[in-house]
């Protein structure tokens, strides 16, 4: 058993496999109409394979990264029989969230160095962005961390109630105003007062408007300035919250997201509910932005911290 294994534990991996079990089903059942009557990797299994990559949403420039990996690795072998093309793939798919994802970190934690730890959340209306918050909250607060959440998402009256509930179930502090308060007055008595509190983690929530990118952009850096003038370096971290089962879509967003402010960190949501967890391998790769968490499930457990040996493992095995 690897050392990946012995720090993760059973029930997250039961929990990944059941959130994987869609896509997985999905992506095998056309793989194996691949490789029917087919004995060797040849240009017509690759051509198919790639028709494969990208139905499953791992997007066109991926899904070429991994096909010429393959064709590389083909013609350096001379002949590869089709019993190998489902090893081949583990293998350059790790390969590429290597790239990107460099931990392998099971727990929630956050760096010792900052006091608070300030984590910006942005994305789009209804990608669960909220709901990760409470979640991230939860998982913290397990590890003996003292979190303040911030309501800064100050243009949508249900997106502060939202929050408040979540603070209410996990029992932690939250600030808020009224809506349509300005956003970076939220942020700015959050820090202030996760200061007093000695707190660990700071988690502010931002509004997911995007009609007006010029509007979003000028929003964001108020934010960044305003926290800035309580603590120097806040956000330590800008997690963008993406919807899995949107497909493409979440590519468009975290398109618009990184070109709006500098993300640092991804969550994906919804993952157990589609069959396009292929996004989280092309988003990764094409934004060569680490995926930091993944919802697998609506339980509060079922936010894991992305692991990307184990990901894989659930998604091949």
């Amino acid at each position: 058993m690897s050392f990946f294994k012995n720090i993760f534990s059973k029930e997250k991996k039961e929990s990944l496999d059941k959130g994987l079990e869609k896509t997985k089903t999905s992506f095998f059942s056309k793989l194996s109409k691949v490789v029917a009557g087919k004995s060797k990797v040849d240009d017509d299994v690759l051509d198919h394979l790639e028709e494969v990559l990208v139905a499953s949403d791992v997007g066109v420039a991926t899904t070429l990264k991994i096909i010429n990996r393959i064709e590389e690795r083909v013609a350096k072998d001379k002949y590869v029989g089709t019993d190998a093309l489902n090893e081949l793939l583990h293998e350059e798919i790790a390969g590429l969230l290597s790239e990107t994802n460099l931990g392998n970190e099971s727990e929630f934690t956050v760096p010792a160095t900052n006091s608070p730890h300030v984590i910006m959340v942005v994305g789009v209306n209804g990608v669960g962005k909220t709901t990760t918050i409470g979640k991230l909250a939860s998982q913290f607060k397990k590890q003996g961390l003292k979190v303040v959440l911030g309501a800064a998402d100050t243009f949508r009256a249900a997106a502060i109630d939202q929050l408040q509930i979540w603070a209410d179930r996990t029992q932690v502090p939250i600030v808020r105003q009224e809506m349509g308060s300005d956003p970076a007055s939220v942020a700015f008595d959050t820090l202030s007062s996760a200061l007093t509190q000695n707190a660990d983690v700071v988690i502010i929530d931002t509004a997911g408007r995007l009609h007006n990118k010029v509007n979003l952009m000028n929003e964001l850096t108020k934010i960044k300035r305003v926290m800035q003038k309580v603590v120097a370096a806040a956000p330590h971290e800008v997690l963008l919250v993406l919807d899995g089962s949107t497909g493409q879509n979440a590519f468009e967003q975290a398109k618009q997201f990184t070109k709006a402010t500098e993300v640092t960190s991804l969550a994906v949501t919804k993952l157990d509910g589609t069959a396009k967890g292929g996004v989280v391998i092309g988003i990764s790769d094409q934004f060569q932005i680490p995926v930091k968490y993944i919802g697998v499930g609506e339980g509060i457990d079922d936010l894991q911290v992305f692991n990307k040996h184990e990901f894989v493992d659930s998604f091949f095995k």
